[in-house]
Formats: C-alpha cells, sequence, structure tokens
C-alpha cells in the first residue's frame, strides 16, 4: 500500500472517532497509531492531517455545505464527511497534494471504507471544487489566516 495512504486511512480513522465520539485527539491518536502498522513518517502525515482537519473542520464544512447543499452534513456519513475534509485540507489549506491525487486517493478509500455509493459521491463532490480551486484555496486560506489573526 502506498505509503501516503496508509497515512490517510490513519487519519480517517482518528477523525472518524473523533467525530462521533467525545474522544480527545491525543488519546485517539495514541491508540490509533499503536494499533496501526505504519512508519513514523506515515505517523506525522497523518498528525498533519488530522491536526489541520480537525482544528479548521467548520471551514471545511462551510466549503462541503456550499458545493452539496442537497446533504445536509449531519446526515451525511460520518466517513464521507471526514474524507471530504481531509482531501479538501489536503489540495485547498496543506497545498501538499496536487488536487488530483487527492481526489483519486479520496475515491480510492472511499470504497474501501464507506457505503456501496460513497465513492461516487465522494467523487461528485470533490469534481465540483475542482472547477473551482482556486476559489476553495483562497477562501479557506482567507478565513484561516483570519481565525489565527483573532487568537
Amino acid at each position: 500500500m502506498k505509503t501516503r495512504r496508509k497515512a490517510r486511512k490513519l487519519a480517517l480513522e482518528i477523525l472518524y472517532e473523533m467525530d462521533c465520539s467525545a474522544h480527545e485527539l491525543k488519546d485517539t491518536y495514541a491508540y490509533e497509531k499503536a494499533n496501526m502498522d505504519v512508519k513514523s513518517n506515515q505517523k506525522d502525515f497523518a498528525l498533519q492531517l488530522v491536526v489541520g482537519v480537525w482544528e479548521h473542520r467548520a471551514w471545511l464544512d462551510q466549503v462541503i455545505h456550499r458545493h452539496a447543499p442537497q446533504w445536509p452534513l449531519t446526515q451525511m456519513a460520518y466517513i464521507d464527511r471526514n474524507i471530504l475534509r481531509i482531501a479538501i485540507w489536503e489540495f485547498g489549506v496543506y497545498d501538499c497534494t496536487p488536487m488530483k491525487v487527492a481526489i483519486n486517493e479520496a475515491v480510492d478509500i472511499a470504497k474501501i471504507y464507506g457505503s456501496e455509493s460513497s465513492y461516487r459521491f465522494v467523487n461528485g463532490v470533490l469534481g465540483v471544487l475542482a472547477d473551482k480551486e482556486n476559489d476553495v484555496r483562497q477562501m479557506l486560506i482567507s478565513k484561516i489566516n483570519t481565525e489565527h489573526m483573532k487568537a
């Protein structure tokens, strides 16, 4: 399995648990990384994804809601929502992954972890975002920078 894919799967497992429980990041991360066969650099990348996504999930959710308004976030599957968050974070804010790679990875992970139709949903939402990549990136970075300036 690809090195970064393992990290994304670890990030997804952590985000999923945190999203549907009241577990804290530190405890969830410690438990998951201890039970997954990943290398140190994979754990580091997974933690970067988790921290970035979790801290800025409100802004990421706004992007998702804006581009998938027929699917309220509260009715969206936890898995699908977190796969979308990770992909959008990677190409929109963290800027470490080309958009096409982030979409392909998200779709592949949705095929493994999601429902029968998850990968089509994830691909559809991210496909709409691909057409607006620069707008999405500017919106997210602007909101996150504004948030950091207030802190």
